[in-house]
């Protein structure tokens, strides 16, 4: 199975106060694993920098993944770039 970064950045519109972002991950997820069943969520992160998350997602389907960040952009009102992922390990063994 692929690996992706999905990398966003939310809208200052996507919530009024800072607790609201505990309603709208769930709220994600779960429209994510409803409409796009061949996407594995592995985890989140919080990042500091030029984007407000990274989630790392496993699929085969790229037409899903593809739906996923659509998914995202619309209930978090976000930006997204995915960005596919190769484990190190697995890199390094390949030269």
């Amino acid at each position: 199975m692929a690996t992706y970064v999905i990398l966003s950045r939310l809208s200052p519109d996507a919530f009024k106060d800072p607790k609201d972002l505990k309603q709208l991950a769930p709220t994600v997820s779960e429209k994510i694993k409803d409409e796009c069943p061949a996407v594995t969520w592995k985890d989140s992160y919080l990042t500091l920098g030029r984007f407000d998350v990274a989630d790392i997602v496993e699929s085969d389907d790229l037409k899903q993944l593809e739906r996923a960040a659509l998914i995202i952009r619309a209930c978090g009102h976000a930006t997204t770039e995915p960005l596919q992922g190769t484990a190190w390990k697995e890199f390094i063994a390949t030269l």
